[in-house]
């Protein structure tokens, strides 16, 4: 895992690339290239993980010098396509995957991307051709940004390392920004809150010709991978869950492969429990124990300790515990902002933050953690569930329809009438019994965004619906076009920034298996089968694991990660730092808000007759971002 910068055009600058050092302590690399475009930079900060040698640092050459890389990321598949290019003739003078990646471009071109299992973002500069190459993993685990002007093009891991470039406005993007006020979604399409910054979307790549008049154009972008949308034939629970169980357990060995230490971000839920007992299950009772990091709260409605504990005595593990407190976030909000680039819109990434922080305190380099499964799986239970109950309906599949509502009153104490009266688009519902979830932040009646800055959005279509319409899933009405927006656009893109940058805050790589692309395809594949049964979500990993994970664990029904004391904070110990940064939102951004609808809110939330909900933190750290990077409408 590493930072990475590449520009053509722009005056070299290698400050670029120092402001992540953070990506990449371990070391550092500079090499200028001249071409028929201006000068072409490349920077490289290092994270050693695999091969710690020198001679796999970057910027890399190819073996005859055409090639330059820089490479964020890992390929898991390195050892396996690495033998397979020996044999077609190709010599190694590393062990490392980066040289894999480099040599397969050589050998394969662009193709190279369909042969690669793993998390990345990089550049390829051709010195023969004078070609730039840029790609990002299928599903955008690693980033990569880019700005383009008439005086050049610069790619990146970070935006702050673009806005020094010439021409680089700090101007906020209107339209990303009301996504987030109205939305809370991030990171869902090319577009950033930076006017001047874009990025790839997982899947993406793009080949600038440097020697053509490139340059006041848009980045000729491709997609090079389709999410197959395919479903597979039907199958028992037993043989989804032996297959769904294979495929776990290659993507966790493959995610294993470092020559540091490693461990597993361990919170107690499904998800990460199942990387654990998985990792102790590969270890087979040798080597270390497995170092696990947990965050916990005294309030024992978010505090997960007892499940992690549980995990903890059936593994070979060596547990560490944090405990994130309200007053720690305020004292770091500007850093932890710097770091994320871009504003987030609940606290809940705070204790993810804080595990990060004790990771690289026990100098552990490799985190395995469980990000993406939700999405896979159907793991948000108030979409899950309520979808599932809908086709069920549809297909007049009573029994199923009833043992949910049984399973859901006794495990989640929802009654039959309040589950019924929210399935989605019910003849004759309420208009907000339907809405989905994540559309609109909004409360009908309020209008604090009835702005001058934002009244030019109001009647354009709601974000959720333009992003389905993107990606080809149309209306959501089962859990396979859940899973398939979720994965795509409306969760899980925001959810790998904010672990992303946590991590390499703390200079810790974090892998997530439940991405490793062969797992999500037969996910995917399932669609709504072996994923929503009765009461349970993720059925699937249920009946995978059953038998290794600790019962405690296996029977949660509950879901919370990384979840904080969010409201009592707010109307306690953070309440007047929350009440003067609104305040200062207000006066960094005029014309953005309905200033006078905001503070009715913010008064509303704090005396308990409204709602202390994301929206105030979302308004307070608009304010911080805005100050950290001088940003301007």
């Amino acid at each position: 895992m590493c930072g990475l910068f590449a520009s053509v055009g722009f005056a070299p600058d290698q400050r670029h690339i120092d402001v992540v050092r953070h990506r990449g302590p371990d070391g550092d690399g500079w090499r200028v290239f001249d071409s028929q475009s201006g000068p072409v930079a490349l920077g490289h900060r290092r994270l050693a993980i695999i091969d710690l040698d020198e001679r796999a640092a970057q910027p890399m050459a190819s073996g005859d010098q055409r090639y330059w890389l820089v490479f964020n990321g890992e390929i898991y598949n390195f050892i396996e396509l690495r033998e397979e290019l020996i044999r077609k003739g190709v010599k190694f003078r590393t062990t490392s995957d980066s040289e894999v990646l480099l040599e397969g471009y050589a050998f394969w071109g662009e193709a190279v991307l369909d042969h690669l299992r793993g998390m990345f973002g990089f550049v390829i500069y051709d010195a023969a051709r004078q070609t730039l190459f840029a790609a990002r993993d299928r599903f955008g685990i690693k980033p990569l940004y880019y700005h383009v002007s008439p005086h050049g093009v610069a790619f990146s891991s970070e935006i702050k390392q673009l806005v020094d470039l010439r021409g680089f406005s700090r101007k906020i993007d209107l339209a990303r920004m009301h996504d987030y006020l109205s939305t809370g979604i991030t990171d869902h399409c090319e577009g950033t809150m930076f006017s001047d910054a874009q990025q790839l979307r997982g899947g993406e790549c793009v080949t600038i010709d440097l020697r053509t008049d490139w340059r006041g154009r848009a980045l000729p972008i491709r997609r090079y991978y389709h999410l197959p949308r395919q479903s597979l034939p039907k199958m028992s629970e037993g043989e989804a869950a032996s297959r769904f169980f294979e495929l776990f357990e290659d993507a966790v060995r493959t995610h294993l492969r470092a020559d540091v230490k490693t461990g597993t971000c361990l919170s107690g839920g499904l998800d990460s429990s199942s990387i654990a007992v998985m990792i102790d299950r590969l270890a087979g009772g040798s080597g270390d124990p497995l170092n696990t990091v947990t965050a916990c709260f005294e309030d024992k409605s978010v505090d997960e300790r007892a499940f992690a504990e549980a995990v903890v005595a059936v593994t070979r593990s060596e547990p560490h515990y944090v405990y994130p407190r309200a007053q720690g976030i305020i004292e770091i909000i500007e850093k932890m902002t710097w770091h994320q680039d871009e504003p987030f819109y609940n606290t809940t990434q705070y204790p993810q933050w804080c595990v990060f922080e004790e990771t690289r305190r026990q100098s552990i380099k490799v985190m395995l953690d469980g990000q993406g499964a939700d999405e896979l799986l159907a793991g948000y239970h108030y979409d899950a569930f309520r979808l599932h109950a809908g086709a069920m309906l549809r297909r007049g599949n009573i029994t199923g329809l009833a043992r949910q509502f049984s399973e859901r009153k006794q495990w989640h104490g929802m009654g039959y009438l309040q589950q019924f009266l929210a399935i989605p688009n019910r003849p004759h519902a309420p208009q907000w019994l339907r809405r989905k979830r994540g559309e609109t932040a909004v409360i009908p009646g309020e209008a604090w965004l009835d702005s001058p800055l934002m009244a030019p959005f109001a009647d354009e279509p709601d974000t959720t619906s333009a992003l389905l319409a993107r990606d080809g899933v149309g209306r959501i009405t089962d859990i396979g076009n859940l899973c398939v927006a979720d994965l795509l656009s409306k969760s899980l893109p925001r959810l790998l920034r904010y672990e992303d940058r946590n991590s390499m805050a703390h200079s810790v790589e974090a892998r997530l298996p439940f991405l490793d692309h062969p797992l999500v395809e037969f996910a995917i594949g399932l669609w709504d089968q072996h994923k929503v049964v009765g009461g349970d979500t993720k059925r699937v990993l249920r009946s995978a694991m059953a038998g290794h994970l600790p019962a405690k664990v296996a029977q949660r029904r509950d879901k919370l990660g990384f979840a904080t004391p969010q409201e009592k904070w707010f109307r306690g110990p953070l309440q007047q730092e929350l009440e003067r940064g609104v305040s200062q939102t207000l006066d960094i951004f005029p014309g953005l808000f309905n200033n006078g609808e905001v503070m009715h809110y913010v008064r509303a939330a704090m005396d308990g007759t409204g709602s202390a909900d994301q929206r105030l933190w979302q308004i307070f750290n608009l304010g911080v971002w805005g100050k950290v990077f001088g940003m301007q409408v």
